[in-house]
């Protein structure tokens, strides 16, 4: 079973690589961009059977290791 956990910054945080990639879009011509917020993606092969189990486990990660709630939000997606 996989797990994929997207974190993000939270709103009002700032983003700079967010702000970094819109200026940069703009400047290459793609004048549609209002505003970039960049996160990360990643992906969890694990060895559990239930999902139920399985998010709870992942929430888990979450909340000890892979995102800064203070400042990121995260969703957790079984697939």
């Amino acid at each position: 079973m996989k797990a994929r956990v997207t974190i993000m910054l939270k709103d009002g945080v700032l983003d700079p690589q967010g702000e970094a990639i819109r200026h940069a879009l703009t400047g290459l011509g793609h004048k549609g961009v209002g505003g970039v917020r960049q996160g990360k993606v990643i992906e969890l092969d694990l060895t559990a059977t239930d999902p139920a189990e399985a998010e709870t486990e992942v929430k888990r990660m979450c909340e000890t290791l892979l995102a800064n709630t203070v400042i990121e939000k995260y969703a957790v997606e079984i697939v």
